[in-house]
């Protein structure tokens, strides 16, 4: 391909022409290698949509058309869960009972439901709940008496539909009143996703699976759930997810901020099997990928397969919608097009700014220290004190209530001190027993201070 001279790219809806067609030739064979009757998707950038397309018979404009998002519905309880956390409703380390009471699994903590690791059965009991109109919390709970558990609890990752159908019934009683009206007043409502619904509304595609031999369409239900609605009910468009993706790389005060997501996103559970490319947070997915790691959720149900996947340090993320049961490894084709767009549209590095004023905290920690015989750099960046040897970040302090205490690294949640000798000079810095001297293995300093060698 001949590419343009240089200055010539044009962009196409926030990507260049060449990224631009590079990502819809991904979603073509996307749509084509899988046999899906259609596939949409859309890159956000810096917090917004930079790029959508359509593929096969999306029924109306790409970008507000509505697709069924499956399991995207349990991050949503999720961030349901941890704002009653947040407000001290709820403890994460409390068994469900104490606001569900005596049900079968509710002896399970809310952090062990959140992260599939309570060791639940996958799916309620009876008929399949994807395909079935869904019953009260009350029948949920009378079809199980906790005798068809997988697994003990935290003896591994075990994914479970079930646990959010519980998680759903702890925010509607907690709240007084439906999980999708907590849904939409407190997620939906700040966060202006309006096209966002329980049912399918306004202009949406229909649910299909496609016949493996003679490759006919074959319509799927499309139910009201009831209990289990907080596992897989919601319906969504791009625009709305893409609104969603920038919740979740910047956080919202008026919903969950970003550190309590930063928790939500820290992995609690994960298979031996995935080689440590697959972990789940608190009903987040965490995938290997990136700039290291993408956060969000896969979906699925009968007609549809959905991804919306974060890359934090990036700024980036990607949003797909399907309309067909199976066909498109979905986390696999998200991760795919954000590696597209970092290839021809690389993320840009932060502004580097220079510090206006330095911590009073760190005055005397900065510059080169020793750790035994090896040497390295603190500096104070962007009012952090950060560690560097031979250029590589390996530890990062914050100054919080007139400490430094660890944020990054090995040293996390650590506090550093500035040890001074009688006349107020420093001696040497502590952190966590590692001794920091300005001189090699400096005498006088405690251990590891004076040459072993020498006897000293």
């Amino acid at each position: 391909m001949r590419l343009p001279a240089a200055g010539g790219l044009r962009r196409m809806s926030g990507v260049c022409d060449l990224t631009a067609h590079r990502l819809r030739w991904r979603l073509a064979a996307a749509q084509a290698d899988g046999q899906v009757p259609s596939i949409v998707a859309g890159i956000v950038r810096d917090g917004a949509l930079a790029w959508s397309d359509g593929v096969g018979d999306v029924p109306g404009p790409v970008a507000d058309t509505q697709y069924k998002v499956g399991s995207i519905t349990k991050t949503l309880t999720a961030v349901l869960v941890l704002q009653l956390v947040d407000e001290g409703a709820l403890s994460l380390d409390a068994p469900a009972s104490s606001v569900l009471g005596e049900v079968a699994y509710a002896d399970r903590t809310v952090r062990q439901l959140l992260a599939h690791s309570g060791g639940l059965q996958a799916e309620p009991g009876g008929s399949w709940w994807e395909r079935s109109e869904g019953g009260s919390f009350d029948d949920l709970a009378s079809a199980h008496d906790g005798s068809d558990a997988a697994f003990e609890p935290d003896r591994r990752f075990h994914y479970s539909n079930l646990a959010y159908g519980l998680l759903g019934e702890v925010v509607a009683r907690l709240r007084g009143r439906t999980w999708w009206e907590s849904v939409s007043e407190r997620i939906l409502l700040p966060l202006g996703m309006t096209r966002t619904s329980y049912q399918a509304s306004g202009v949406h595609a229909e649910g299909w699976s496609v016949h493996p031999y003679s490759q006919t369409l074959i319509a799927e239900p499309l139910p009201d759930t009831g209990a289990m609605a907080p596992a897989g009910q919601v319906w969504s468009t791009l625009t709305d997810l893409a609104t969603y993706c920038r919740f979740l790389l910047e956080g919202d005060d008026a919903v969950l901020s970003a550190d309590t997501l930063a928790l939500a996103f820290t992995p609690q559970s994960g298979e031996e099997h995935t080689g440590l490319a697959y972990a789940h947070g608190l009903g987040f997915q965490i995938f290997r990928g990136g700039s290291g790691t993408l956060v969000g959720h896969s979906g699925s149900m009968p007609g549809f397969h959905a991804i919306c996947l974060v890359d934090r340090k990036r700024r980036t993320g990607v949003v797909a919608l399907v309309n067909a049961t199976v066909g498109v490894p979905v986390a696999a084709f998200g991760a795919a097009l954000l590696e597209e767009l970092e290839q021809w549209e690389p993320a840009l590095p932060p502004v580097w700014r220079a510090n206006a004023t330095v911590p009073a905290e760190l005055h005397d920690a900065l510059g080169v220290w020793h750790w035994g015989a090896t040497p390295f750099v603190l500096a104070c960046e962007g009012g952090d004190l950060v560690a560097r040897r031979r250029g590589v970040e390996l530890w990062r302090f914050g100054v919080s209530d007139g400490r430094i205490v660890g944020i990054r690294g090995y040293h996390a949640g650590e506090e550093l001190h500035v040890v001074r000798r009688g006349d107020g000079t420093v001696s040497h810095l502590d952190v966590g027993t590692f001794i920091l001297t300005r001189e090699p293995y400096e005498d006088g300093a405690p251990i590891p201070g004076g040459r072993p060698d020498l006897g000293r």
